[in-house]
């Protein structure tokens, strides 16, 4: 069976065909039978039922055995008694975080059941303006799911007196790339929440582009002070609540809740507070969804929307309520209600089949079988082998200057530092201020005052190598250096480490492959992922990536650190608070100043 690519709504011919075949007068190309059928209109588990399904579509749902009583169908599959569920419906990813390309991607959405997407592609824009996005949406194009863009709207995500960035999405883009493609369907999580509080004509001209063509748009927000005027501004979902006060607020202010489930090592776990408006205070679960938001290739495949499904049964919900808020509530939002994430007639045939523990064991995508029994099936696999090849200047994104210094000069007297603080689960980070005492060398203050040194190098050609300097607090690595030219949201180089060689070293390696992760350590490279797509993606296989990071993530447990490397990551995200870097210094937020290193 060939794939049925995504269509809005079916076709006319389409309709009289499936009316024929669900009034038992045309043969059905696929009849699976014996199973339970989960609804996400009803929230109710049948037992006993078959799904008739004609031209990639939901013909019927029927007693289990009536296909006997008519035309033969062209297949029948037999689901044992197993659970049919509509396929998962992710209302906000990230494709580069998966460090894969989007048809690498859809093979890991796929084994997890998850048959759409929705992701915001502002990484590869911050690196590469509207030709990234476009190319992100031709790979798209190829994969084997269905997958909408929420348009980048805040690239960069501050001013380029705070950081340099290689793209500049402004509002003219932005509403060009509504127009030029049908898969833009909403605006990109807005990350600029204090300019947006604050007025800032940019950012709402930006959301402007959105409103005018009637497009949803997705927030980004911490402080509950800023929940009323970001609702005001027409933002009206968001997927950082962080805890069931803040996840309250935006509930009642009309804000849709995506509730981010993930690795509970990472920062990406914040469902277990921000499920409790439901499971504590009595709301209704109606604007509620899940999703994962960031995965590496590890964490994606392990870590999966089922199985944040799952983490929302453990959490209090019913089953069927946390699969309807796994695949309807999402595809509602986006006013895609009537077409995925449910199981009536004329619906798209993306399918599910779930063990009792609600785990996905096979998945139909527009009515052809993708994955059976957890394994690729030969189209998948087929399809998955003509990915899509990004343009060449997509591989020529990092530029650095020549015989960079790494560290900062050493002070000449007591001096108190602005550090960066580690505190897990990472992603707020404090300003801490450091008395630091006179000494002839940095090796004696950083173990002294459990510091490392933390540096930030522009690597977009834009600012002739912009290099910032600072310190981290509680970093935990005690000999060695970590690199990253996923240094969000920027996507500049992220160092860290304890002495100028070896961070020398990680900048190396990551200047050689044009990007990636690495881990160094006495002068030698423990573990690298190479990253040569934009500096943000592999360009092999999901499964080859994930062994990739599971390498990487026990030699950065090796060396001491205390946040993932995910989180470190999120060092120079200049938009949440309390301090970061750039490339251009420390930056306080949301005062949005720079700060200097030392007082």
């Amino acid at each position: 069976m060939a794939i049925t690519r995504f269509s809005v709504s079916p076709l006319h011919s389409q309709i009289t065909t499936l009316a024929t075949v669900a009034g038992g007068r045309a043969p059905a190309d696929l009849v699976i039978t014996g199973a339970r059928v989960l609804s996400t209109y009803s929230e109710r588990i049948a037992g006993d039922k078959e799904i008739w399904l004609s031209g990639g579509r939901i013909a019927a749902i029927k007693p289990a055995g009536a296909y006997k009583a008519g035309p033969a169908p062209k297949t029948v599959y037999d689901a044992r008694g197993g659970i049919i569920a509509p396929g998962l419906v992710d209302p906000h990813i990230h494709i580069e975080s998966s460090m894969v390309t989007a048809c690498a991607y859809a093979e890991a959405a796929l084994l997890n059941g998850t048959t759409t997407i929705f992701c915001d592609s502002h990484e590869i824009g911050n690196v590469m303006d509207v030709a990234g996005v476009e190319a992100m949406l031709e790979d798209a194009r190829l994969a084997p799911l269905s997958i909408f863009l929420t348009v980048p709207s805040t690239v960069p995500a501050t001013s380029p007196e705070l950081e340099t960035a290689g793209g500049d999405l402004t509002p003219e883009k932005i509403g060009a790339l509504f127009d030029k493609w049908p898969e833009a369907v909403a605006l990109g999580e807005k990350m600029d929440f204090v300019p947006v509080a604050m007025g800032d004509p940019r950012s709402h001209a930006i959301i402007a582009e959105a409103l005018k063509r009637g497009r949803p748009v997705s927030g980004h927000i911490y402080g509950r002070e800023f929940v009323a005027p970001y609702a005001a501004a027409g933002v009206t979902d968001t997927h950082e609540a962080i805890d069931r006060e803040i996840s309250g607020d935006f509930i009642d202010a009309g804000i849709w809740v995506f509730l981010r489930g993930g690795n509970p090592a990472t920062p990406w776990n914040s469902i277990v507070e921000a499920i409790k408006p439901i499971t504590e205070l009595g709301a209704s679960h109606k604007r509620f969804c899940v999703c994962t938001d960031d995965r590496d290739a590890d964490d994606l495949l392990s870590f999966g929307l089922d199985w944040v499904v799952r983490e929302a049964i453990r959490c209090g919900m019913k089953p069927e309520q946390a699969w309807s808020m796994g695949s309807l509530h999402g595809a509602t939002r986006f006013g895609m209600g009537d077409e995925i994430g449910g199981l009536g007639g004329g619906r798209r045939a993306d399918l599910v089949l779930l063990d009792d523990a609600l785990k996905p064991q096979s998945t139909w995508y527009g009515g052809a079988l993708m994955v059976e029994d957890r394994k690729v099936t030969p189209l998948l696999e087929e399809t998955l082998e003509q990915r899509y090849r990004y343009p060449s200047v997509a591989y020529n994104t990092v530029h650095l200057p020549k015989a960079a210094k790494l560290v900062p000069e050493l002070p000449a007297g007591a001096v108190t530092a602005n550090a960066i603080g580690i505190e897990m689960p990472g992603i707020v980070l404090p300003h801490r201020k450091v008395a630091i005492a006179p000494a002839n060398d940095w090796a004696t203050i950083l173990e002294r005052d459990n510091l490392s040194f933390v540096t930030v190098i522009e690597r977009h050609g834009k600012s002739n190598g912009g290099i910032a300097y600072g310190l981290l607090h509680d970093f935990g690595i005690k000999n060695g250096a970590v690199g990253s030219s996923v240094g969000h949201d920027s996507h500049n180089i992220i160092l860290a480490g304890t002495n100028e060689a070896d961070m020398q070293l990680a900048l190396e390696t990551i200047e050689a492959a044009k990007g990636g992760i690495v881990v160094v350590e006495d002068g030698k490279v423990l573990a690298f992922v190479a990253l040569p797509v934009a500096g943000l993606m592999s360009d092999k296989r999901v499964h080859e990536v994930a062994a990739e990071n599971r390498t990487l993530k026990a030699a950065w447990e090796k060396v001491g650190c205390t946040i993932p490397y995910m989180g470190f990551n999120l060092i120079p995200l200049s938009v949440i608070p309390e301090i970061r870097i750039t490339d251009k210094g420390l930056v306080k937020v949301p005062e949005m100043v720079l700060q200097p290193l030392f007082d």
